[in-house]
């Protein structure tokens, strides 16, 4: 067991992008952690299918490396807002951060989201100027931009006082000057053994426990992991679990495990500074404390930043249900989404009056699209409605979420851009113009208004614009016409499959969403129509067989390209009468209601209860 002046636990936190697990990546490497000949992959932290393929870390995870006689717990947390609840449980876990930042873009929206969450802990900071070896990157104006949003978040004077290091993850370089790299990692080692303070918490003090992660394995059942916060905890140890509303069960420690690179290594026992994983307690969840049996103290329960969007998940109940998924009914759906409850802190799930639905709330449209992602590769089948932020009743006024909205653009599109975001009640707050032909503008936008606004905006941009947001506070109701979607939607009339001769003879009408020979049901949205009413539209038409030569020859005849949706451009896309289709193969977008004529008297029973109202 290490002695309590050579730990050092920290927190690595960055704005999504901005190199997180690179870094760590290459300090495992050089730690001497890995045998020679051991096989590593890249972002070796980002261990799920999901985090790989998007490049974007969800999941908050953690690893020990050992440099000179140091242990280093390292822990990796998400950059994206969506997954604040992870980030702000790790701030528990450590006593310093690595603040990363890109030495060309400097601070972004989810930099003073997640710095903001260490500062509000107390916790020692350390800045490291990443991708460094940019031709284009700026680290004194970082730095001095750094040094602003410390002030602006009110850091102490103390935290004011932050070491830097400049580094460049992908080349494993660092040094203390922009200018002098050394090809190592050293620099940064040295500033965490040296500026993070070790555990200052008491061994000799009853045991307590915070369990802040939750992990779940076949053969051991639920392991939490969290940090002694005092005393000592060994294995066979009994214990208390003092659960989240005030109850005390009691259970036995089976097996406790210590971090070394990637991997847990079983100990006997951990002391007070220590990060560690516990099996064997079967009902333990996020925020409960492990305490002694004898003098049972709680800690504070965790605080977790309340969801802001929700959307109803239902059963399929399409023509095309039960194809092509495993699990199709509603207890299935109800069992699988309160199991991710149980690792999943900032997600809510509440029941409704139908045994067929569930309304979901969680921190932003990547959250849910995740959990829905991850749901449909397990053979899951679903259907979702259109995302709604959650507003509150502040004071006696209704409150909605207000997002801080970071727009960098060509300067040619700045116009169109802060014409279309003044549509979705924007209020531009800044705007950067450095010179190199490329724009800042920083706005406060109510949450709604951006629903659905990626797609237009890379569409205004040509793909040139980068958009990045993260929840800034709860704003007075911004009124009822902010945001959605303005065009009207082509509905099949038709059960059947599509046609090249069908599709061409509505082209003129709108854009399609599906390539001839695509399956389709009547009610399903077939494409985007140019004006702002839905037309039914039959595209499963087969042209008539005659034994007259056509003047025009169909062998010249070009479809236009189709636009196809991803998941949570869909998401984004539907409007309050439409539900997302969401199976192991289809993404379809639909109607609530697919006959022509129920859609028809669903209208008519809205207005008139408008009217009413």
């Amino acid at each position: 067991m290490h002695s309590r002046d050579k730990i050092r636990n920290i927190a690595i936190i960055a704005h999504v992008d901005h190199g997180k697990t690179t870094l760590v990546d290459k300090l495992l490497q050089q730690s001497g952690t890995f045998r020679d000949n051991e096989a590593i992959q890249e972002r070796a932290m980002d261990s799920n299918d999901l985090e790989r393929e998007r490049g974007i870390t969800i999941l908050a995870k953690n690893t020990a490396i050992n440099y000179k006689d140091y242990l280093i717990n390292i822990v990796d947390t998400p950059g994206h807002a969506d997954f604040g609840g992870e980030v702000e449980r790790i701030m528990k876990m450590v006593d310093g951060v690595l603040l990363v930042v890109d030495a060309f873009e400097g601070c972004m929206p989810q930099t003073k989201f997640v710095l903001r969450k260490a500062l509000e802990q107390n916790l020692k900071p350390i800045v490291v100027l990443n991708k460094i070896d940019r031709p284009s990157a700026r680290p004194e104006e970082v730095v001095d931009e750094v040094l602003d949003l410390f002030i602006e978040l009110g850091a102490t004077d103390e935290q004011l006082d932050f070491q830097v290091v400049y580094a460049s993850a992908l080349q494993g370089t660092s040094g203390n000057e922009p200018t002098d790299l050394a090809s190592n990692m050293q620099a940064v080692y040295e500033v965490i053994v040296n500026h993070i303070p070790a555990p200052t918490e008491s061994v000799e003090l009853p045991l307590q426990f915070l369990v802040t992660l939750m992990d779940y394995n076949e053969y051991m059942g639920r392991v939490a992991i969290g940090r002694v916060n005092r005393g000592v905890i060994k294995q066979g140890q009994p214990v208390a679990v003092m659960t989240r509303d005030g109850k005390i069960k009691q259970a036995r420690i089976e097996k406790l495990f210590g971090f070394q690179g990637l991997k847990r290594i079983e100990i006997e026992e951990a002391a007070a500074g220590d990060i560690i994983a516990i099996a064997g307690i079967r009902e333990i969840n996020i925020g409960e404390t492990i305490a002694d049996p004898n003098n049972p103290e709680a800690l504070p329960v965790l605080k977790i930043d309340e969801p802001t969007l929700q959307m109803t998940f239902l059963v399929n109940n399409s023509p095309f249900a039960g194809r092509e998924g495993k699990w199709v009914t509603s207890r299935k759906l109800r069992e699988r989404l309160f199991n991710e409850l149980e690792t999943d802190v900032s997600l809510r799930v509440d029941e409704t009056d139908s045994p067929d639905s569930f309304v979901v709330s969680g921190r932003g449209e990547l959250h849910l699209g995740i959990l829905i992602e991850n749901m449909r590769r397990e053979g899951f089948e679903l259907q979702v409605s259109k995302p709604e932020v959650i507003t509150r009743m502040i004071d006696g006024q209704k409150m909605e979420p207000v997002e801080r909205l970071l727009i960098d653009v060509p300067e040619e599109h700045m116009g169109t851009v802060m014409e279309s975001l003044g549509s979705r009640k924007a209020e531009m707050v800044n705007m950067i113009n450095n010179g190199t032909g490329q724009v800042r503008l920083e706005f406060l936008i109510p949450a709604r208004g951006l629903i659905g606004y990626r797609t237009n905006f890379l569409t205004l941009t040509r793909g040139y614009g980068i958009m990045n947001h993260a929840f800034d506070s709860y704003g007075p109701y911004y009124g009822s016409n902010v945001g959605g979607r303005h065009q009207g939607v082509l509905v099949s009339s038709e059960t059947g499959v599509s046609t090249l001769y069908g599709i061409l003879s509505i082209e003129d009408r709108g854009l399609l969403f599906l390539q001839p020979g695509a399956e389709i049901y009547e009610g399903m949205i077939v494409g985007e129509h140019t004006r702002d009413n839905d037309i039914v539209v039959n595209i499963c038409k087969e042209k008539q067989v005659t034994n007259i030569r056509s003047a025009n020859k169909d062998d010249t005849v070009r479809m236009k390209t189709p636009r196809l949706y991803g998941l949570e451009e869909a998401l984004e896309y539907l409007n309050d009468d439409e539900y997302c289709e969401i199976t192991p193969k289809s993404i379809r977008m639909r109607k609530k209601y697919l006959n022509k004529n129920e859609r028809e008297r669903s209208e008519k029973s809205r207005k008139n209860s408008e009217v009413n109202a």
